[in-house]
């Protein structure tokens, strides 16, 4: 327990908090609100930081997770006049670029891959090879738009027009939560938004970035040489490692494994 003095100045204190996973997906590594918002809480309340940092490396996932993260951390810096400080590691890609900018300034290292400010959607089509193997497909729906999509009949014109309009107003968002956010940094470049991904050099040119530099020095050359950290870190409860869970984050790891390499990581 560490003892306080009155008329005794502590030395700053900078809270550091760990994103680091695909966002919104299953498994013991994945960021959600759900866990991350206790972690937030701490970090910005527990011995009145004077910074808050995010070491973020997340190739993505969830838009609305990375919405609800991303919000509840300005709710917090605003509320108790802390700034937030991003360091972005591997990579900040399409949601984890949605948290970075969450920070007051992003920092990140020469070969940290930023960017990707876009909107996918992906799956699978099967409908050719169950007719192969003589498996009728039988759907009943109330709704002309309920079966949207679906994997497992011939893919409509209408359901993919419906689908980029979903994926286009959510792309909108996106691009007005980085302008909020970075406001006069973006430079005037008319690739800016079209998920397209940069290195660090070419991410600070554009705007997307403070500057390229790693979490320590950074600190100890803002708050001093005595400068403290406190870490936080997502955990999940250890009963969730074993029964099905195990299934779960096996199938999670494979999804959050493939969700990296789209970045070469």
């Amino acid at each position: 327990m560490k003892l306080r003095l009155p008329f005794i100045k502590n030395p700053p204190l900078v809270s550091v908090v760990r994103l680091s996973g695909a966002i919104g997906m299953s498994g013991r590594g994945s960021l959600n609100h759900q866990y991350t918002a206790p972690i937030l809480e701490k970090a910005f309340r527990r011995g009145k930081p004077d910074a808050v940092v995010l070491e973020i490396n997340s190739p993505g996932g969830s838009p609305v997770q990375s919405a609800l993260i991303g919000g509840h951390i300005r709710r917090l810096a605003q509320e108790l006049n802390v700034p937030v400080y991003g360091f972005v590691e591997d990579v900040a890609a399409s949601g984890g670029y949605w948290l970075a900018a969450a920070a007051d300034e992003i920092w990140a290292d020469d070969n940290s891959v930023l960017g990707s400010i876009g909107v996918i959607s992906a799956g699978f089509g099967a409908h050719v090879f169950l007719a192969r193997q003589g498996i009728e497909r039988r759907v009943h729906t109330a709704g002309d738009s309920k079966s949207m999509m679906d994997p497992f009949s011939p893919e409509k014109k209408e359901d993919v027009a419906r689908l980029k309009t979903l994926l286009g107003d959510i792309h909108d968002n996106f691009i007005a939560h980085v302008q909020a956010r970075r406001g006069d940094k973006l430079a005037k470049y008319k690739g800016m938004f079209t998920g397209e991904v940069w290195l660090a050099a070419r991410a600070l040119e554009l705007g997307l970035i403070d500057g390229i530099g790693h979490m320590k020095p950074q600190m100890v050359q803002r708050f001093g040489d005595k400068v403290q950290f406190r870490r936080y870190s997502l955990r999940r409860p250890f009963l969730s490692r074993f029964g099905a869970q195990i299934a779960q984050d096996t199938l999670g790891g494979i999804e959050e494994r493939a969700a990296f390499a789209r970045f070469g990581l």
